[in-house]
């Protein structure tokens, strides 16, 4: 059976001490979050997160060689069967694929430099990538792809005619996931909030959800996932602007909201039984499988960084997000966070082991 649980959020409470800094936050008198810099053997390390959930920062980790920059990361991050990070950005890089170790290995999708979402399907022996662009040529903006993970186009999907649009600006995509019965949903995040289902073969089906604040409704339904944490899988939204995230089944009925109170969610990525969350106001946050707060990684104390696209990246302490908005977990636990950056910032967080 599904079942869900609001999370119960109480006051939060931030301490902040000096250049060895420390930065807590509490929930029902919990603490789920602790930030520090730890002199060991000689070297410093950089650490996020409590308990299981403590990660050290990967220092310099998806550098660019010299002479070349990222041109801004508004996207997502995904991998491949063979552990490749592939990671979006905001110019004619397109879509960098790296190595764990964090060496670029090539770029793909380079005629579309504004990929905003990617996620990762193995269909027929054939490892793919849902996406969604919102810059591609000149020709062709605010589409879905369905892309080989060396860049090979195998499916285009365009606003649909029948979907009630009235001028071309409505239609602004923001992610897409297969459904499973192979449908695809597509995600109206900037435009008037609506989830389109297609059918495989990229016939338009059915809408729902649309703008609003009440149940069964969005406020920029700004990221999907398909969430199989449960007896039955679940269609899972951020539904951005009312910080919050919900689940619908997947012949668009409204299931309930999974939590609360969250600080404007943008994508989520799963590690067995937990959901690991991006959120623009500088935090990433872990749900259990109740979807109750577990960890905070790298919470800003800074509100005046909170989802500030302009930041010059050496203006964000190096344990903490500006705009976290494309997030991935890897099977070892790692976790890589793309910041709302117009320069372009990444960071990788390695699982730390204490013992």
């Amino acid at each position: 059976m599904y079942s869900h649980r609001r999370a119960r959020v109480g006051r939060r409470t931030f301490f902040f001490m000096g250049a060895a800094s420390t930065l807590a936050t509490f929930i029902d008198g919990k603490k789920l979050f602790a930030q520090s810099s730890n002199e060991s053997s000689g070297s410093q390390r950089l650490v996020t997160g409590n308990g299981e959930w403590t990660y050290e920062l990967v220092s310099q980790w998806g550098v660019l060689p010299e002479g070349r920059t990222f041109g801004g990361t508004h996207g997502a991050i995904a991998s491949d069967k063979a552990g490749n990070i592939y990671v979006s950005t905001q110019s004619n890089t397109g879509v960098l694929v790296y190595s764990p170790n964090g060496q670029l290995v090539r770029q793909i999708a380079t005629d579309y430099p504004e990929v905003h979402s990617m996620h990762y399907s193995m269909e027929g022996g054939n490892e793919l990538f849902y996406i969604v662009v919102q810059k591609g040529t000149p020709k062709e903006n605010w589409l879905f792809l369905k892309m080989k993970i060396d860049g090979t186009i195998l499916q285009k999907i365009t606003a649909p005619p029948d979907a009630g649009f009235k001028t071309p600006n409505e239609w602004r995509i923001t992610s897409a996931v297969p459904g499973p019965d192979g449908s695809i949903f597509i995600a109206n995040g900037y435009g008037d909030s609506r989830i389109f289902r297609f059918d495989k073969q990229g016939n338009y089906k059915s809408s729902f959800a649309g703008k609003g604040d009440i149940d069964g409704m969005c406020n920029c339904s700004h990221g999907l996932s398909v969430d199989s944490r449960y007896d039955q899988p679940l269609l899972l939204v951020c539904d951005r602007e009312n910080f919050r995230l919900s689940h619908f089944d997947f012949d668009g009925k409204f299931v309930g909201h999974v939590t609360q109170h969250m600080r404007r969610p943008c994508q989520v990525s799963f590690h067995g039984d937990h959901a690991i969350v991006s959120e623009l106001q500088g935090r990433v946050t872990v749900l259990d499988k109740n979807n109750v707060p577990v960890a905070f990684l790298g919470d800003n104390p800074d509100k005046s960084q909170w989802a500030e696209y302009k930041l010059d990246p050496h203006d964000i302490s190096a344990t903490v997000f500006s705009a976290a908005h494309g997030c991935y977990i890897d099977n070892d636990g790692n976790i890589y966070v793309s910041d709302w950056n117009k320069t372009g910032r990444i960071t990788k967080l390695q699982r730390f082991h204490t013992t």
